[in-house]
């Protein structure tokens, strides 16, 4: 499941700096604008510290962790929906993406040039926003002036149907709304899906302050994107980059010293992998046994044959029933035999719906 999340902002708010600590890649970050042109794609491994609970129990030749892409776009400016600063090319680069990070400078640092002239996360929010809204506009009333034709003469009830959703975006995004806020039915939100537009996409805020404001909670800046991104149903995350980027260069048995001393039990990149996860829509189940313990990602409300699909297509096509219990029961009870005369494990079929942290056992038949 290929999902692909992109790190945006404008130039010099970390972005760079935070995609190599993501994935200990060497995307250059440099102090002037435009030093990335093309995206920056990295593969970064979910952390899940259920997995290695799981490993405590059932003793596996070899652990997979589940995976998602993060992508580094460029540096967005004021104009970039009319071309400026090579717009159209990176914002063509975030419609490819499933989700956004917004990051969002809320440290002061004379050494580091704002392309704006000073630090104001909330107007440079309104810089991005309104330019990713721009881009859709234009996007939106080009497909109108081609669906509304072909509608006139058609019985196409999809066509029309396309019509609708477009005509209540475009009204939505006049009033300065973006896609994702228009409420829409289960056929609409497939229309809306199909037309790749930019504000349709879940946004977390990555707020990067410096590591006194860190390890303080954060500071004003923050406190106002938070107000800002709960106005919108947005989350936030508090991360500092340059101090990510520095535990993340760390050998693993300096990098737990460093950690202790800042009172952290795990590195933030963490739990910023683990939000842009959730923001996705996804969930994890596991398979376990002696050969493999190894997670899989799902989306949310997966039913058993589908889930099992993401092994093999054969798994899905041929699928009879799913053994399972949660990784919670195994926790409680230690062992699955222990599971088993506790009554927890069970037999599923083809409506079960799939809970994230299930271990799952697949039984078919091709």
């Amino acid at each position: 499941m290929a999902l692909q999340v992109g790190i945006v902002g404008l130039p010099n708010v970390g972005k760079s700096t935070l995609f190599n600590a993501l994935t200990s890649a060497k995307a250059e970050a440099a102090n002037y604008p435009f030093c990335t042109i093309d995206p920056n794609v990295g593969v970064v491994t979910v952390p899940d510290p259920r997995m290695d609970k799981i490993t405590e129990f059932i003793k596996p030749q070899k652990v997979v962790p589940t995976t998602m892409e993060f992508v580094d776009i460029a540096g967005i400016v004021k104009g970039a929906s009319q071309g400026e600063g090579l717009g159209n090319q990176f914002l063509s680069h975030i419609r490819q993406t499933d989700a956004i990070v917004h990051v969002v400078r809320c440290f002061d640092d004379p050494n580091i040039i704002h392309v704006a002239g000073s630090v104001e996360p909330i107007r440079d929010i309104e810089i991005i926003n309104t330019e990713l809204l721009l881009a859709d506009l234009d996007s939106v009333e080009k497909r109108l002036q081609r669906t509304e034709k072909q509608a006139k003469n058609s019985t196409d009830k999809k066509l029309k149907l396309d019509v609708e959703v477009a005509k209540k975006i475009k009204e939505a995004l006049g009033k300065g709304l973006p896609a994702r806020a228009v409420v829409l039915d289960e056929m609409e939100q497939v229309a809306l899906k199909e037309m790749h537009l930019l504000t349709a996409k879940p946004v977390l805020y990555a707020m990067n302050v410096n590591d006194a404001d860190f390890a303080a909670g954060g500071n004003d800046w923050t406190k106002a994107v938070e107000a800002r991104a709960a106005e919108e149903n947005n989350k936030t995350i508090l991360i500092c980059s340059a101090m990510e980027a520095e535990i993340a260069l760390l050998p693993p048995e300096e990098r737990k010293d460093f950690l202790d001393a800042l009172g952290a039990e795990e590195p933030g990149l963490n739990r910023l992998i683990r939000e842009a996860y959730t923001l996705l829509g996804l969930q994890t189940y596991f398979t376990a046994g002696v050969t493999e313990v190894r997670a899989w990602t799902i989306r949310a409300n997966t039913k058993a044959p589908q889930a099992a699909g993401v092994i093999h297509s054969d798994f899905e096509r041929g699928f009879i029933k799913a053994e399972t219990y949660h990784c919670e029961d195994l926790f409680k009870y230690k062992s699955e035999q222990a599971i088993k005369d506790a009554g927890k494990y069970r037999i599923e079929g083809k409506e079960y719906v799939v809970k994230d942290g299930d271990v799952l056992f697949f039984k078919f038949n091709v």
